[in-house]
């Protein structure tokens, strides 16, 4: 497993450093029990050890035991998508699908790492402090919202959502949070969780917010497809105060 090149693709992304952390954690553990993942790439891209970590909600319905090599306490159908979703991950890193990493500002005076390393810590500093602003004021996102994952992100087979509420009428309400400009991509990825968390609850009743300073004209575009989906921009205001 490339480690280094693994976290410096995460950090590429716009992941979060707790996701950053639990992504290299569970690839490694999946490592661990089952052997190199770029041996396992080489061999069939990494399809037949996806295959093995298969675990569907009928299987859960039916309370199939866990079949694979890794042990865990807790329930089966969310450790075994998690730890799917951390292969399908690593894939994506070897498939060379984002390959930005490799373009840099070449004319700055610090190298690579440190560049990576500093961006990370202001991104990752203000998406927590963003979250954490919204959960202390949820209502002000809005009326009649309840936070109901335990005040941490939950982990779905597609990911992990940023924060997970329910409206004012008891339904499920998806939110996710981008500190910038929030593109298509950034659609595609609350749907997915918004389809993840239906699955789940066995529920086709479920909502999506996307909080973001602005959306582009594809995320736009997109979201006016979707009733469901809420787009949501944010501002910062600042007081100034005389010592």
């Amino acid at each position: 497993m490339q480690n280094e090149k693994y976290r410096a693709w995460l950090i590429q992304q716009k992941y979060q450093q707790a996701t950053i952390t639990a992504q290299m954690h569970r690839a490694s553990r999946v490592q661990d029990y089952y052997g190199d993942l770029d041996t396992h790439y080489a061999t069939d891209g990494l399809r037949s050890l996806i295959s093995q970590l298969e675990y569907s909600i009928q299987d859960k319905r039916s309370n199939k035991p866990n079949e694979t090599k890794i042990p865990f306490d807790g329930d089966i159908y969310n450790n075994l998508a998690s730890y799917r979703d951390a292969i399908k991950r690593y894939k994506r890193f070897l498939d060379g699908e984002n390959e930005a990493i490799d373009v840099l500002d070449e004319t700055s005076e610090l190298p690579i790492p440190e560049l990576i390393e500093q961006y990370d810590n202001q991104q990752i500093s203000l998406e927590k402090d963003m979250q954490a602003a919204i959960r202390l004021n949820i209502s002000q996102l809005e009326a009649g919202l309840k936070i109901t994952d335990g005040g941490k992100e939950r982990s779905v087979e597609t990911g992990y959502i940023d924060i997970m509420a329910v409206d004012s009428q008891g339904v499920p309400v998806v939110i996710e949070l981008k500190t910038g400009v929030a593109g298509q991509r950034a659609v595609a990825q609350i749907l997915s969780y918004i389809g993840s968390v239906m699955e789940e609850e066995n529920n086709s009743d479920v909502r999506g917010i996307l909080v973001a300073s602005d959306f582009d004209k594809k995320a736009r575009a997109a979201a006016k497809v979707v009733p469901s989906l809420s787009l949501v921009r944010y501002q910062f205001s600042f007081k100034f105060f005389k010592e």
